[in-house]
């Protein structure tokens, strides 16, 4: 496991740079600029159909198709039932997607003009195939974890990013507004096709007649309610804090992004390694000592607070000379620096409570516990609502980002002391 979370904390680490080019790129080029708003406002909806029900989905596949590989032969039948889940799935939404677009708009982000307008939804209709995409690559991504194939689902992330510098340091001319969508768009295409080669090259895709009725994939399906609620609730956070965002002045929704990029790079580096690794260990550990697993869990759970708060520290006392050293140059002003440096402290804040929970969270999905997390979606949804009025009118956007970092605390005191109750008294 160690050796796993090692190989993939390397990798991601790895894409993480290139990805922390990209932005360096995007910074130069575009800077806080109007365009850079409306492709994060386009991005938004596929992004949050993808983190809400796309990998909701691959996170209930993993443990339940490995107890179905411990308890039948049939394979292939859940394999294909799942894909025809995945592919169904994607395109409906891609189809919601297309037909409230402007009622979207029109609600969260009303009071910009038509061709603000014009240009999200043009950026938007290059971004949402990426969506189906995302979907397959998910499932491929999956069954090469289970297949304890580390290096190859974790290295796919990687064409994205290098997609993006290249559509925007060769081709920023041609492309015009439409530079980082169909730099998007292209490199999660070849994120697919690189996952489907190696899954074909390992011999683990058995496609057969689609089975509805194991057990297993009833489980699956009973699941899928209760992590897709979660993941929805989660997922729209970060439309709450664009709401409030937008409200304010013209970059604000830039500023934010580019505030959480160090912090989403030690969480990517850490959350990505962990929690690719840890979700089919523990599906497998647990099938054979749930209290051992509790155990080994509480115990990851204490070093990663102390490692992760050591390196909160000193990311919060290098703030400023870290985004003047990445982004400020050209477009990306000293004024720039000062508002992104001091949002980035914020959000630095949630590093520890962020990754610890993403553990506990993949704890419980391991053993088919993911009802309890709708109710800390909930609670964490109205929290950060509540946070983002008050904050905002204290703090301005830097509120918004603090009160990211209070709710993920919040929320991994909730799992951690449910967890507790939940496994020790059945020892």
């Amino acid at each position: 496991m160690l050796k796993n979370i090692l190989a993939v904390g390397l990798l991601t680490l790895v894409i993480k740079i290139i990805s922390f080019f990209k932005e360096i790129v995007i910074a130069n080029n575009l800077g806080l600029s109007e365009l850079l708003d409306t492709f994060f406002i386009a991005f938004l909806i596929p992004s949050f159909i993808s983190n809400v029900f796309l990998d909701a989905f691959k996170s209930v596949f993993i443990p339940n198709y490995v107890n179905e590989s411990r308890t039948s032969q049939n394979i292939g039948g859940f394999q294909s039932a799942s894909f025809l889940v995945t592919l169904g799935s994607s395109l409906f939404f891609i189809l919601i997607a297309i037909l409230f677009t402007d009622v979207y708009l029109e609600t969260f982000f009303k009071g910009h003009t038509a061709s603000y307008y014009e240009l999200v939804k043009t950026q938007f209709y290059y971004v949402m195939p990426c969506i189906l995409f995302w979907g397959l690559s998910s499932l491929l991504s999956g069954l090469l974890t289970i297949d304890d194939e580390f290096t190859f689902s974790s290295l796919n992330t990687i064409f994205t990013p290098i997609s993006i510098i290249i559509s925007l340091l060769f081709f920023k001319e041609e492309l015009g507004t439409l530079v980082l969508a169909v730099g998007t768009l292209i490199g999660s295409i070849l994120n697919f096709i690189f996952l489907l080669v190696v899954s074909l090259q390992r011999g683990i895709i058995k496609l057969q007649t689609p089975n509805f009725v194991s057990p297993n994939i009833k489980t699956l399906f009973n699941q899928i309610p209760a992590k897709l609620s979660a993941g929805l609730l989660s997922g729209i956070n970060p439309i709450v804090d664009q709401y409030f965002s937008a409200q304010l002045i013209v970059g604000s929704i830039a500023a934010l992004n580019f505030g959480l990029k160090i912090p989403a790079f030690s969480i990517g580096i850490l959350g990505i390694a962990l929690g690719n690794v840890l979700l089919p260990y523990f599906s497998k550990s647990a099938l054979e000592d749930r209290y051992g697993t509790f155990i080994k869990l509480k115990q990851m759970l204490k070093n990663i607070v102390i490692g992760s708060s050591i390196i909160v520290a000193v990311l919060i006392l290098f703030s400023h000379p870290i985004i003047r050293l990445l982004f400020e140059r050209n477009a990306f002003t000293s004024e720039s620096t000062e508002i992104v440096s001091k949002i980035q402290q914020m959000y630095l804040l949630q590093i520890p409570s962020y990754i610890s929970g993403l553990i506990m969270i993949k704890f419980l999905t391991a053993i088919n516990k993911n009802r309890f997390l709708v109710i800390t979606s909930i609670i964490s949804l109205l929290l950060n609502i509540f946070l983002n009025y008050i904050l905002i009118d204290l703090m301005g956007v830097y509120g918004l980002a603090l009160a990211t970092s209070i709710v993920s605390v919040t929320n991994s005191i909730i799992l951690y002391i449910y967890i507790t109750k939940l496994i020790e008294p059945n020892v």
